[in-house]
């Protein structure tokens, strides 16, 4: 092992409100387990947080190399925690590509965890670097602990008889069992989580064990702290109740689940594989005891197809994709807009165009949601803020549906899917029920078919006719249809008419949802921050140092992109400037410009990774003018 002295940043560093640590290797490293499970000792240990995972983009990328990087960012401590954080202040690199890829997002004089078994000739190169980084003085700022966790990790499971290949997936359980120590976190509940996973192989446990077991001793007889202080992180307040770490995936299957048990019907959820979309369907075909049915269609355009099927039928059909998907499935959401059927259709966008970035995460597609049909078309739009909103947004979405009889589009991203954080459990008594409009009553002297199609005049939601109901026979389809009687017509004014009705329709929604509100600061002023989708984290955390230093700004989040809040309008007027960050070009934006007139100070990022804190306060800085005692 080697090591060098702290820093003075680390020596001031014992106690910490916070701590933000990244781990780093080969997708082969288990480096997503691996943190995953130190989340949940986290959380068991009473702090609050969120973590990130960055997968690589290739399923099995070329081991060594930079593009085949897998990471895991975790902020922990006394909250509020609402981002894995900017900078990471641990970083844990199993090979000399994990160093290149994250080392410059780490904090000056922060520590570095080597595994110096890797740093060969090779691995080297592979990486890119010419030279070996800890002998030509690139690591001096930071404090560097190299230690051969390969070869400590083959020494602990020898007993085992596994080979060196097989016996090597058990280095990240070696490097947990290490990280356990430095945060003095209990064994118990990863080792009971071993057994569980393992219990069919019972060789694997056992080497999983003891690996662990070795690398929390290795830290306690090393004399590690020497070199890495045991670090005391502040615990959380959190309000009472049962919680439970989640990933946006996890909460919006429950969500929709939920959904169904607060309508009283049934789920199909239909979906086609795609990343980063497709942890939806793996954690909803868990939940048949739930009334939920999954259905993997041979593309994305029979999977909206059948989910169009099973909202016909009466159930709730649930259909989701990323963009490229979205994209095939544009033609049949209109034949649900014409058809008024209700339905929900999740995007959990990803990186652009094409197949683009399909492992990281972007905002880019807005404009496909408002605009994206063919015919004017509009269909309600709502975003999800962090990874335990996703299950009220999922419930609110499916309401509007049901509502309204209309397609809604929900928009989550590759961050939101997969990252995590604690969440309380909700009390389902205490969320409204969701009503649909009931078939009507049969009237012998009316038409059927235009019973069918008499509609709500406060949601303009037709009833919800399924086939087989007696005396409600009725034809549906994408044609247009008389307003009326429901049949079909190609009469110019009744077009004009029905697209008349379903532009209503859709701003009708904004009766129904609440007031846009202030999540931090005045409701007038100098600066207004105003967000949607995931980058609600670093804007809360943005505006709330932003206040601490004094300035005058504010912040806003939406929900509902369409319509919008009916008092958006009025509430953006009472701020000089407005400023609106987003992972894409200022969608946004142009957005507020077209329904509000407004026009806000946009920024843009556009690179995969999430918003920074430290970006978005650099734009505040930037376009306020005025603080809470004078001039800035």
């Amino acid at each position: 092992m080697r090591r060098r002295a702290p820093s003075e940043f680390m020596k001031k560093e014992h106690k910490r409100n916070s701590i933000v640590i990244r781990l780093a290797g080969d997708s082969g490293d288990g480096v997503q387990l691996m943190g995953s499970q130190f989340a949940a000792s986290t959380a068991l240990h009473g702090n609050d947080f969120s973590t990130f995972p960055d997968f690589p983009a290739e399923i099995r990328a070329p081991a060594g190399s930079t593009f085949g990087v897998s990471a895991y960012q975790m902020n922990l401590g006394g909250g509020p925690i609402t981002t894995a954080g900017d900078a990471p202040q641990v970083l844990v690199a199993f090979n000399p590509a994990a160093l290149k890829v994250s080392l410059p997002l780490l904090e000056p004089g922060g520590l570095i965890l080597l595994n110096s078994d890797s740093f060969t000739t090779r691995n080297l190169v592979k990486a890119g670097y010419a030279n070996d980084p800890r002998e030509t003085g690139e690591l001096d700022s930071y404090q560097l602990v190299a230690t051969e966790i390969s070869s400590l990790n083959l020494e602990a499971i020898k007993d085992f008889g596994l080979s060196k290949s097989d016996g090597g997936r058990c280095k990240n359980f070696w490097s947990l069992g290490l990280l356990l120590w430095m945060f003095d976190r209990d064994l118990q509940l990863i080792v009971d989580w071993i057994q569980r996973k393992f219990a069919d192989q019972p060789v694997f446990r056992d080497a999983n064990i003891a690996a662990l077991h070795s690398g929390h001793a290795f830290g306690e007889t090393a004399e590690l702290s020497a070199a890495i202080p045991q670090f005391d992180i502040e615990r959380t307040a959190l309000a009472p109740g049962e919680y439970r770490g989640i990933s946006g995936a996890e909460a919006l299957s429950l969500g929709i689940a939920a959904a169904g048990e607060l309508a009283d019907r049934n789920i199909l959820f239909c979906s086609y594989p795609i990343t980063p979309a497709s942890p939806l369907l793996h954690r909803l075909a868990q939940l048949g005891e739930l009334g939920v049915g999954t259905f993997q269609a041979e593309d994305e355009i029979a999977a909206i197809c059948a989910a169009i099927g099973a909202s016909y039928g009466g159930m709730i059909g649930v259909t989701s994709s990323s963009g490229p998907g979205i994209a095939l499935k544009t033609e049949a959401m209109g034949l649900a807009v014409n058809a008024e059927l209700p339905l929900l259709i999740v995007n959990s966008q990803r990186g652009g165009p094409s197949t683009g970035l399909p492992t990281k995460t972007e905002q880019s597609d807005l404009y496909q949601a408002i605009y994206g049909r063919n015919g004017d078309t509009p269909v309600p739009v709502l975003a999800a803020r962090s990874p335990g909103d996703c299950f009220y947004v999922a419930i609110e979405a499916v309401r509007i549906a049901l509502r309204h009889m209309t397609p809604v589009i929900l928009l989550t991203d590759g961050f939101l899917s997969n990252a995590a954080e604690p969440w309380l459990l909700p009390d389902m008594n205490t969320i409204e029920v969701i009503d649909s409009n009931p078939a009507p009553t049969v009237d012998t002297e009316r038409e059927s078919q235009a019973l069918v199609f008499e509609r709500n005049p406060e949601t303009l939601g037709r009833p919800w006719v399924a086939p087989g109901m007696p005396g409600l026979m009725h034809r549906l389809g994408g044609l247009e249809k008389d307003i009326k009687s429901g049949h079909i017509s190609y009469d110019a004014q009744n077009h004009q008419l029905m697209t008349n009705m379903r532009a209503a329709k859709v701003a009708s929604v904004a009766k129904f949802i609440p007031p846009q509100s202030i999540e931090l600061g005045e409701t007038t002023g100098d600066l207004l921050v105003l967000g949607w989708g995931s980058t609600y984290g670093p804007i809360f955390q943005a505006v709330r140092r932003a206040q601490q230093e004094g300035l005058a700004v504010s912040f806003s989040h939406l929900r509902h992109l369409n319509p919008m809040p009916a008092n958006l309008a009025d509430l953006l007027q009472g701020f000089d400037r407005v400023l609106v960050p987003e992972m894409n070009m200022g969608q946004l934006s142009t957005l507020l410009r077209d329904k509000l007139g407004a026009n806000p100070i946009t920024y843009c990022k556009v690179s995969g990774q999430p918003l920074t804190i430290n970006e978005v306060e650099q734009q505040i800085h930037m376009h306020v003018t005025s603080s809470t005692g004078g001039e800035a």
